[in-house]
């Protein structure tokens, strides 16, 4: 069994992908081709977005609008401590100061925490509060309507970080919509994933959409040759745009199975561990399905039991980043954060793709049952 299923996935589109890939073998048209403004038209349709720029990266699809925004040390970007560890490096690739703030209950930034630590920033006076990043870990929308209220009362940008987002909405309006700027990664693992690395940054500002596109070139102005910014390079290749329009075509139909591989976890999990929240409001891409055990050890003891089943498991993150070796100098401790810290000990996800049949879910329920009793 394999935890994501790439290649069912493939078995689907092959025929589509291989006939694109050859076009652009004939026409040679490796970098910034065709397929590259298609696909950034057909994921800005998709987002309702006006804009959307490809990139090289999930990565780069932060730090690029984080440039823009011309951040500094003292600037201090909000960002959620419980995820991956991008989310907060981009802040310092752009120049500026991550201040973590903790999670709730649905693994996204809590609100209260992050206007406490707005305010705390704001009283020590040695940074200035600039932005935010919010995440849509495993598929599910951040709080929004309360992230955005906290971003306009204090002034800030805010950046949705829907790398494992993508597909998912609240309220109707996609994950890749929220915020001044969002961002997508296109890691093959992701929801909507390419065969290598690849990114894209979606916004409906005019200005910030320009600056964008020449960061994204070594900072290019209208001569490819008169650099009037420092950028990086930060191109899609055309090979990962021919295949992410293969996969888009199929994207909604793997969303609803996701959904239904999410439905049966829940029904035959319930009671047995604390499991992710279905509800209305959210529409989750269920980029994992993760849940958490009582404690570490109890944690422990089923990813190495499933394990000798033969049923891959990760655990995400068994770190968070306030507590990483690159960010101790910022001196958070144990005491700081705790209910990030306390997550951390106890999820982990189990198989998950729009590919796994209900037969396969039930003997992975099936075996978690036996092992919790």
């Amino acid at each position: 069994m394999k935890f994501i299923d790439l290649e069912k996935q493939y078995c689907v589109i092959k025929n589509n992908v291989e006939k694109r890939i050859h076009n652009i073998l004939e026409k040679q048209d490796f970098i910034m081709g065709s397929e590259i403004q298609e696909l950034e038209q057909k994921l800005a349709d998709f987002t309702g977005r006006k804009y959307c720029i490809t990139c090289g990266s999930g990565t780069e699809a932060l730090q690029i609008p984080m440039m823009a925004y011309n951040l500094s040390k003292t600037d201090a970007v909000f960002v959620p401590s419980f995820t991956f560890f991008a989310s907060a490096e981009s802040i310092n690739l752009a120049g500026g100061t991550p201040v973590f703030t903790d999670i709730d209950h649905t693994f996204n930034m809590d609100p209260r925490s992050l206007e406490s630590e707005i305010k705390r920033v704001i009283q020590e006076g040695k940074l200035t509060p600039k932005g935010i990043v919010s995440v849509d870990l495993f598929g599910r929308s951040a709080d929004y309507e309360q992230i955005l209220k906290i971003a306009d009362r204090y002034g800030l940008f805010l950046l949705e970080d829907a790398a494992q987002g993508f597909g998912g909405s609240l309220h109707k309006k996609r994950n890749g919509s929220f915020g001044d700027v969002s961002a997508t990664s296109f890691f093959p693992a992701k929801p909507l994933g390419c065969y290598g690395d690849g990114g894209a940054i979606f916004t409906d500002d005019d200005a910030l959409y320009e600056k964008m596109c020449s960061i994204r070139v070594h900072g290019q102005g209208a001569d490819k040759y008169d650099n009037i910014r420092i950028g990086i390079n930060g191109r899609m290749d055309t090979l990962q745009a021919a295949i992410l329009l293969e996969k888009l075509d199929i994207f909604e139909d793997e969303l609803i199975k996701r959904q239904h591989v999410a439905e049966w976890y829940s029904e035959l999990l319930e009671g047995i561990l604390e499991l992710p929240q279905l509800d209305d409001e959210y529409f989750s891409s269920w980029a994992q399905y993760t849940i958490r055990a009582e404690n570490e050890t109890q944690r422990d003891y089923l990813v190495s039991e499933l394990k000798k089943r033969d049923i891959p498991t990760m655990i995400y993150y068994p770190i968070p980043l306030h507590m990483q070796t690159a960010y101790k100098n910022l001196g958070y401790g144990n005491e700081n954060l705790p209910y990030c810290l306390h997550v951390s000990k106890r999820v982990f996800s189990i198989p998950m793709h729009p590919y796994l049949k209900k037969t396969e879910v039930e003997m992975i329920c099936q075996e978690i049952k036996q092992l919790v009793k």
